[in-house]
């Protein structure tokens, strides 16, 4: 499914109720209908009680009222019930859906700035808390109504009677608005508390293979549920505001119910109403004084706010920007880097890459581990936006083309592919448009997957979660991808770390074909990648070290060492105090 988020920051309820207002509107009539049935229940009651106790005919009439608005009553709320229900549903899932758009067509660094766990807890409960906001504020009116208009019919009733009501309205109202402030903090704690869980889960269900590895299991056991304590703490000072607002509305509203009886009576003994007055006034107080839906709604409001205010740094997430450019039709894929530089947290990733790519061919990018290969390959097909600096393809800047369409000319493979789609074939057709099945089928040969995809249990419909894949057959999977979505910039990021020799062999050679209309670069960790490339950038500490074919730098001792996984040999000059060699002007032509 295609995201395409709308622009603007608006967020909370009322955006929210504009996206099903008949869903909401029908809800708001239906809370209503049954308020103002409970309503007039009571004066139906009141009327029958005076006919029956007065004698005469049975009051069929006034029966078969009282059981239509019982009737009435239930039927609107039941109705308020599904309503409620399927509309907070859809609203979850359109929420869910514009939060992930914008975190989708943001810039990464600051998209995936949360914790991965935190992400994932924002995108799936909060955005449920938050989107029942517009229903529970619907269905919220009856509670309101009921005592408002039970109020309205007590002082139709018996002044006295309402004013007894009256006495204890501010404690009631102060009771409702400690409840609200209350939970409101309580629940965000606990939200926070979730999301530090969620995200030391995922670390530790990412890292499980270095967990079994290392038998730390315990100690990670420990780790992901130390937080518990808190969300425990919190939890308990959750139910603690609750069993405080609960405890005191079971005195305050006894004794007020207690009170407008008392007073009641005394006005039935003066002849000032009658039995059937004392019948409605009792069921208005009850309904007056029964505020537990009206707690109940405050307290998922509340929830609601915290849960919105999570999800505001991933609404007000500005998408990459662009000026509604296209590539050059029919170009090679010229790449070029100018002066690029990367920062995060303060420090520099990269620093002042010049580089150009002429297109068609193909750069192998090497260095040791933490010189910002991989920084480079993602300013490279702007997966990232350099904070200094441009990247240009075939001379267009590549932050004012439009991205669906830069997409289609740049095709990425990963060292951990994720493998979307239902079936294997659907992961290799997965991308910027639909590979068709002839295209799927070749470039899962030039990715050398054909081979073990012919002895799945269901060949290339086998579905990808029944597929026993080690880490090379999954990077033949996400090679076989790119391949599917060919467009004139190829960017391997370390995509070949886990090919046996043979099979990298054959997948170079399909690389190789690309040659003249493909434009391949390629983060290199072995030294066959580096020696077949047609030019070598080294890198070392976020800047270009030099660059050039790769049996021009073999002579420095320093760049062979990047091969090796020993020390330098002796009498080299250590990579950490070499001279940065200035990259200006340095081009891999």
């Amino acid at each position: 499914m295609r995201l395409h988020p709308r622009p603007g920051t608006e967020s909370g309820t009322r955006r929210l109720a504009r996206q099903y207002p008949a869903a909401l509107l029908g809800l708001l009539l239906c809370s209503t209908g049954g308020a103002l049935a409970a309503l007039a229940l009571p004066a139906a009651l009141g009327h029958t009680v005076d006919r029956l106790v007065a004698g005469g005919p049975v009051p069929w009439s006034l029966l078969l009222l009282c059981a239509a608005l019982t009737l009435a009553e239930t039927g609107f709320d039941a109705a308020a019930a599904v309503t409620g229900t399927s509309t907070t549903a859809r609203l979850t899932a359109s929420l869910r859906t514009r939060t992930a758009a914008r975190v989708l067509a943001a810039e990464p660094r600051r998209a995936l700035a949360l914790p991965t766990g935190d992400l994932t807890a924002r995108l799936t409960a909060r955005t449920a808390d938050a989107a029942s906001a517009p229903v529970t504020a619907a269905g919220a009116v009856s509670g309101v109504l009921l005592p408002l208009g039970a109020l309205v019919g007590l002082l139709l009733i018996d002044v006295w009677t309402a004013a007894a009501l009256l006495l204890g309205a501010p404690l009631l109202v102060a009771l409702l608005r400690a409840f609200t402030r209350r939970t409101a903090d309580a629940g965000a704690d606990y939200q926070r508390a979730q999301s530090l869980i969620a995200h030391r889960l995922t670390e530790a269900l990412d890292g499980a293979d270095t967990i079994r590895a290392a038998r730390t299991g315990a100690h990670e056991h420990r780790r992901v549920l130390e937080p518990l304590t808190v969300l425990a703490e919190h939890g308990r000072r959750t139910w603690a505001v609750y069993g405080r607002a609960v405890g005191r509305s079971g005195l305050l509203l006894p004794l007020l119910m207690l009170l407008v009886l008392a007073v009641a009576g005394l006005r039935l003994g003066t002849g000032a109403i009658g039995v059937g007055d004392l019948v409605a006034a009792s069921r208005y107080a009850s309904l007056a004084v029964g505020i537990g839906a009206l707690t109940g709604a405050l307290g998922a409001l509340a929830r609601s706010r915290a849960a919105a205010r999570s999800l505001e740094p991933l609404l007000t997430l500005a998408p990459l920007s662009h000026r509604g450019l296209g590539p050059v039709p029919d170009a090679p894929g010229h790449l070029e880097l100018r002066d690029v530089g990367v920062e995060q947290d303060g420090g520099p990733l990269l620093t002042g890459v010049h580089l150009t790519v002429p297109g068609g061919t193909s750069l192998a990018v090497v260095g040791r581990s933490g010189s910002g290969k991989s920084v480079l390959a993602a300013v490279a097909g702007r997966l990232l936006d350099p904070d200094t600096g441009s990247v240009l393809l075939d001379g267009v800047p590549m932050d004012g083309m439009e991205p669906d369409r830069l997409r289609r000319e740049v095709a990425y493979a990963f060292a951990r592919p994720a493998l979307p789609g239902t079936t294997v074939e659907d992961t290799i057709a997965y991308g910027p448009w639909t590979a068709s099945p002839e295209a799927v089928r070749d470039a899962a040969r030039a990715a050398r997957a054909d081979g073990f995809l012919a002895l799945l249990p269901y060949g290339y419909a086998t579905p990808v979660a029944d597929a026993p894949l080690s880490g090379g057959e999954r990077q033949r999977l996400g090679l076989a991808r790119a391949f599917a979505h060919p467009g004139r910039l190829m960017i391997l990021d370390d995509a070949l770390s886990s090919l046996d020799t043979v099979t990298e062999h054959h997948v170079r050679r399909a690389l190789d074909e690309r040659a003249g209309h493909c434009t391949r670069v390629i983060v290199a960790h072995r030294l066959s990648s580096a020696a077949r490339a047609d030019r070598v950038a080294w890198l070392e500490d976020g800047r270009i070290r030099a660059t050039g074919r790769h049996d021009e730098l073999w002579s420095d001792p320093d760049y062979r060492a990047v091969f090796r996984t020993d020390a330098p040999a002796e009498g080299s000059v250590p990579a950490s105090r070499t001279p940065v060699t200035p990259a200006a002007g340095a081009e891999a032509r």
